[in-house]
């Protein structure tokens, strides 16, 4: 295989082509906050948005607001030091925070509008839900770890970061979730936790902003820190949607609404992120080097990156109604590269950043090509509300299209 031809790499096969041609939107928000308060408000605003602008660019303005809060955090507290108010620790600037909070909830609004504006001006489809929700999986990873700035590794206030990173893995499992009860029903329920999660982002931001990170350094009745119950809280919020997205799997069997798939073709888009759990789970426990302690962002990120690539294998299977991979291609490869870091300690460290890089850059071709090939597919451009001009096909084409300029 050549090197264009690598990276003009079709994954989508034409099956999955197909299958979103009779692709239709289905998804229930029974949230309080987002019924009766957020989706009047996303009425009004979206009035304000010309209709030229495409509603995939109001998609990617949104992620990249939350891409900003991680730069911005990570040059100013790179191990999440910061904010633990030990010795020869610089504070991160109170207007960093400030930014984080319209940022956050730019990204929110932005993330509730796309839609309505693709309706709106008629451009609804198969390609804006894709673009969505591929790149809200790569945002659950960035939510998370520019929280946990706020507190930092404070010894006494805070959690560790290892722990920290079990809360990022309850994230993505209620992410996945969400879209595997959609394989097998149809439906997407969206949770109630998204909204409430979004709000209190953009309040935390604000009262650190407000009244600087000594604000969280606090204990509560029992001993309790708030650092202790932003834990629990994430936690709990994460797991609250697991029983009603079993319950309505459940029901969609027994009423025979759903996809009405067998026990081991419904839970197979599960070993995938089952097995890198796993992995990446076991590594923090068995690193010689104490890998977590070490570069707990890089561990934050990477696990966030194969994460939001099974993810939208996910949704490509679920949306396209093919059979969803069992395997990804890039376990052999983890394992080889974690392999390698605990069999020779010296070199873990550069395993880590390796296979961070090499992640990284094969989930954005990944998510870059189907984007192209979904666009082609569908005659659309993806930042514009504009289609592709169609494809001359032949010599006489090209005369024809000629003379027409010259006249």
């Amino acid at each position: 295989m050549t090197l264009q031809e690598l990276l003009n790499y079709k994954y989508l096969t034409k099956e999955q082509l197909n299958g979103f041609d009779n692709y239709k939107y289905s998804a229930r928000d029974t949230s309080p906050l987002s019924v009766y308060v957020m989706h009047p408000f996303w009425n009004w605003t979206v009035k304000f948005f010309p209709r030229w602008l495409a509603p995939n660019v109001m998609t990617f303005l949104g992620f990249l607001c939350t891409v900003v809060n991680l730069l911005l955090l990570s040059y100013y507290d790179w191990n999440f030091y910061a904010s633990s108010g030990l010795p020869n620790t610089t504070p991160i600037p109170s207007w960093v925070w400030l930014c984080c909070a319209v940022n956050i909830f730019l990204a929110y609004t932005l993330d509730g509008i796309d839609g309505k504006q693709a309706r709106r001006i008629g451009l609804s489809g198969p390609l804006g839900e894709l673009f969505d929700h591929g790149l809200d999986s790569y945002t659950a990873v960035l939510i998370p770890t520019c929280l946990y700035s706020i507190f930092g590794r404070s010894p006494e206030y805070s959690v560790a970061p290892v722990r920290m990173y079990y809360v990022c893995w309850m994230v993505f499992f209620n992410f996945y979730v969400s879209h595997w009860e959609k394989y097998n029903t149809g439906v997407l329920y969206l949770p109630w936790g998204y909204d409430l999660s979004m709000w209190g982002s953009t309040a935390m931001y604000l009262l650190t902003w407000w009244f600087g990170y000594q604000f969280w350094q606090h204990t509560l009745p029992m001993g309790i820190t708030l650092g202790h119950m932003m834990e629990f809280v994430l936690h709990i919020s994460a797991m609250a949607n697991t029983p009603m997205v079993i319950i309505n799997v459940y029901n969609s069997y027994v009423q025979r609404t759903g996809k009405m798939r067998c026990f081991s073709e419904a839970m197979r888009p599960l070993w995938p992120l089952l097995v890198f759990l796993v992995i990446m789970l076991l590594w923090p426990f068995i690193s010689p080097n104490d890998i977590m302690e070490k570069d707990p962002r890089i561990m934050f990120l990477l696990s966030g990156t194969i994460f939001s690539n099974i993810s939208c294998r996910l949704i490509v299977a679920q949306m396209s109604n093919t059979r969803c991979d069992v395997f990804h291609y890039m376990m052999p490869i983890f394992l080889v590269f974690v392999g390698i870091g605990l069999w020779i300690p010296l070199l873990e460290r550069l395993m880590l950043y390796v296979l961070f890089v090499v992640t990284t850059l094969t989930h954005w071709h990944y998510g870059t090509n189907v984007v192209n090939e979904m666009c082609e597919h569908f005659n659309r451009i993806c930042f514009s509300v504009n289609k592709r001009e169609p494809a001359v096909r032949n010599a006489q084409d090209v005369r024809l299209r000629d003379m027409e300029k010259t006249d």
